[in-house]
């Protein structure tokens, strides 16, 4: 009889394992971190009507920066060859802010630049006409890769951000954060893109590489 006792007393009591591990899974679902993949944040045109197809527009080819990417993620840009995407987004904020044949509006706003920008701007006839006619043309093929893609994508839109920024005294960073919660963060975010629309082309990819 004593034995008896002895071997119930040494048994694991588990009925409240049920709630324990219960009140563990609530604690990890409440204190866990989910991720949230917000994808790239562009607004996007709206459908097109196909009994109205949009007018063709005549844009001068040296208005145009046109970057290809192959199958192979090798980039060609302006006609010439490149491994990789270094620099690129300098390249494009000189050819933004290339004053080759300025009207009077123009004219107006080279005036209105930083003098910082100014010493950057330049009045190459063989490159854009203005600030407000300049447009970068990113084109793939089914090949290139995401990454490729974002990257190239992200280091024309830096060119831009770059330029916005120095217009209002910040940092490329700071001005990229403002969301124009108050007035003072809109007129920030409105007087860096005066006169400069981030005019950046996506053309549909080429089937070459699928």
């Amino acid at each position: 009889m004593a034995k008896s006792k002895s071997r119930m007393s040494q048994e694991v009591n588990a009925g409240s394992m049920a709630d324990i591990a219960f009140l563990l899974l609530i604690f990890f679902l409440v204190t866990t971190t989910i991720a949230s993949d917000k994808g790239i944040l562009n607004v996007l045109p709206p459908k097109l009507d196909p009994n109205n197809p949009p007018p063709e527009i005549d844009k001068n080819e040296r208005n145009i920066f046109t970057i290809l990417v192959n199958a192979n993620d090798d980039l060609l840009v302006e006609g010439e060859y490149r491994e990789n995407a270094d620099g690129l987004d300098e390249e494009i904020k000189l050819f933004v802010l290339n004053f080759g044949a300025p009207d009077e509006d123009a004219q107006a706003l080279f005036n209105s630049l930083p003098a910082s920008l100014r010493a950057q701007a330049k009045r190459d006839p063989e490159s854009s006409d203005h600030p407000g006619e300049a447009v970068v043309s990113i084109k793939t093929n089914r090949g290139t890769s995401y990454e490729k893609f974002l990257e190239v994508f992200d280091l024309a839109k830096k060119a831009y951000f770059d330029i916005y920024a120095e217009r209002v005294n910040l940092d490329t960073d700071e001005y990229r954060t403002l969301t124009g919660k108050d007035e003072a963060e809109e007129a920030l975010i409105d007087k860096g893109k005066e006169g400069i629309p981030m005019a950046i082309s996506i053309a549909e990819p080429d089937k070459i590489g699928s």
